[in-house]
C-alpha cells in the first residue's frame, strides 16, 4: 500500500467509525452527485465531502463518512496540486467553457518564453478576486445567483498562496500546467489573470486535481468500483 492510500471499509464498520473515500470525480458530475451517489450505495451512510470540485473539473475527491465527517475541515484545509489546461486569447464570463465566450483577442507575439515567464510570477502569496460565477456569497447570496442575472458586484480579495506553477507544455494557443496551492485558490481566477498579463486573455478548458495533502489521485477510485464494492458488502 503506498503512502495516502485509503482503502475503504466494510459499510458496518464505516458506520461505527467512519473513513476517508478517496474518489476519482468524473467530468460532468458535481460534488454533491458523487456524494448521493455513494451515500445511496452505502445504505444511507451520512458523508460530507472536504472540498468541492465544479463540474467541469475531474480527479481527487475526498469524501468523509460517519464520525469522520467531523475532521473535515482538516482535509479541506491542506494544500492541493491540479493540472489545468488553459486556452490563451479567449475570454468567457465564468473563466472557464461553462459560460459563452464574450471576446477573443490575437495570441500574435506571445511565444513559450512569455508564457513561462509570466506564469512564474504568480509563485508566492498574492491577493486574488474570486470570480463571479463561484460560490462565495455576497450579502447572503451565492456569486454566480447573481451572475445568472447579469449582475456583477465587486468582490473582496482574498490572500491565496502559490507554492509552484510549472508550465508543462506550450502548444499555442493552449498550455498546460501544474498548480500546487493552498486552500481557496481558484485556477480559473489563476488563468484569467495570467492571460490578462499576457494581454490576450484566457480560459480553462480542463482542470484535473491530483493531490490533496498527502492523498494523491493515484490511490481514488472511481464512483462505480465504490458503489460496486458497497453493495457487494451489503449483499444487494
Amino acid at each position: 500500500m503506498t503512502a495516502g492510500t485509503v482503502t475503504p471499509a466494510a459499510p458496518d464498520a464505516a458506520a461505527s467509525a467512519g473513513e476517508l473515500l478517496l474518489v476519482d470525480k468524473p467530468a460532468g458530475w458535481t460534488s454533491f452527485d458523487v456524494v448521493n451517489k455513494l451515500r445511496r450505495a452505502y445504505g444511507g451512510l451520512k458523508m460530507g465531502h472536504a472540498g468541492t470540485l465544479d463540474p467541469i473539473a475531474t480527479g481527487l475527491l475526498i469524501i468523509c463518512t460517519g464520525r469522520k465527517r467531523k475532521e473535515i475541515e482538516q482535509f479541506m484545509g491542506l494544500d492541493k496540486e491540479y493540472v489545468a489546461t488553459m486556452r490563451l486569447g479567449v475570454v468567457t464570463a465564468s473563466y472557464d467553457t461553462e459560460t459563452p465566450v464574450l471576446r477573443e483577442r490575437p495570441t500574435d507575439g506571445i511565444d513559450e518564453a512569455a508564457v513561462r515567464t509570466v506564469a512564474a510570477a504568480f509563485v508566492g502569496v498574492q491577493q486574488q478576486v474570486p470570480p463571479m460565477w463561484s460560490a462565495v456569497k455576497k450579502d447572503g447570496r451565492r456569486l454566480y445567483e447573481l451572475a445568472r442575472k447579469g449582475i456583477e458586484v465587486e468582490r473582496a480579495p482574498r490572500e491565496v498562496r502559490i507554492g509552484s506553477l510549472t508550465v508543462d507544455r506550450v502548444a499555442m494557443p493552449e498550455v498546460v500546467m501544474t498548480v500546487a496551492c493552498s486552500k481557496g485558490t481558484y485556477i480559473r481566477t489563476l488563468v484569467y489573470d495570467i492571460g490578462e498579463r499576457l494581454g490576450c486573455g484566457g480560459t480553462m478548458t480542463a482542470l484535473r486535481r491530483t493531490r490533496i495533502g498527502p492523498y494523491r489521485i493515484e490511490d481514488a477510485q472511481t464512483v462505480e468500483a465504490l458503489v460496486e464494492r458497497a453493495r457487494e458488502m451489503r449483499g444487494v
